[in-house]
């Protein structure tokens, strides 16, 4: 039985709307992801180091026989084939595939947090999420992704 899981999308450099397409192909191509829905495309501003461009952003559901870790390496396989180079912490980027959610699992181990460790501060991540899945519970906090973004617009904050 395939996984539910949440990927976050982020591009600030070269063709950004191109770039999220190609990550898109590049996820659903293989035989272990399928994108089930997608949001739509936002345009944010730069979140942590600001003197950079403004970042297109989107949330993917898909499904997956995958295992978290597993997922987060193939995620980084499609980073790695589109030219993402690693050079600075919330740095330009090509392209940035996050593991958001997956189904109701709280994992944290070396290299992977899920869910993820800041997305409910995020609303870069938390708009595009709700628009495809408001009923999706955050499992660490149990609240659904309609009340995390509900909170956070009640706090102004990014």
């Amino acid at each position: 039985m395939k996984a539910k899981a949440y990927l976050g999308l982020g591009a600030n450099i070269g063709e950004r709307h191109e770039n999220l397409k190609r990550a898109i192909q590049l996820l659903n191509a293989g035989p272990h992801v399928e994108v089930t829905k997608e949001s739509s495309i936002y345009e944010t501003a730069p979140y942590g180091k600001t003197d950079q461009p403004d970042f297109l952003n989107m949330v993917l559901e898909v499904k997956t026989d995958l295992e978290p870790i597993e997922l987060l390496e193939f995620c980084l396989s499609v980073e790695n084939e589109l030219g993402r180079v690693r050079e600075e912490v919330w740095g330009p980027r090509i392209i940035d595939i996050d593991v958001l959610m997956y189904e109701d699992l709280e994992i944290d181990i070396d290299n992977l947090i899920v869910p993820h460790e800041e997305m409910h501060l995020r609303k870069f991540v938390l708009e595009p999420l709700n628009e495809i899945a408001p009923n999706a519970m955050h499992p660490t906090f149990n609240k659904t992704v309609k009340e995390l973004i509900d909170e956070l617009n009640g706090d102004n904050n990014v």
